[in-house]
């Protein structure tokens, strides 16, 4: 396995999902005005809010997983399922360069 090539993913993967947060919390913390009156305008407004909340949600929570891909990369402890201690397969790996499971074990989960 290429350390730095993955490493290089992660930090790279990390960077874009950094700005995307930052996107979506500008977006929502940029309105001052109130909520329009009409009451579909203000329900269109509260669902993207809730939407573009949720998408953060699920940046930060893959920022967390991809610090942690990082700090097990330098223990030499990436690539190596958490749950049984097996080697993750390589293709697992190139698709979610963060998986701290092998499959059967995230199937199993």
């Amino acid at each position: 396995m290429d350390t730095q090539r993955v490493r290089a993913r992660l930090v790279e993967l990390r960077d874009l999902l950094d700005a995307r947060h930052h996107r979506i919390e500008k977006h929502l913390n940029r309105r001052e005005e109130p909520l329009p009156a009409d009451s579909e305008e203000r329900a269109g407004e509260l669902g993207n809010h809730e939407t573009m909340a949720r998408l953060d949600e699920g940046a930060r929570a893959e920022l967390l997983l991809i610090d942690r891909a990082l700090a097990r990369l330098d223990a030499d402890d990436y690539g190596r399922c958490e749950r049984c201690g097996e080697a993750i397969a390589d293709e697992r790996l190139d698709v979610i360069p963060f998986a701290v499971r092998c499959v059967a074990c995230a199937d199993g989960a």
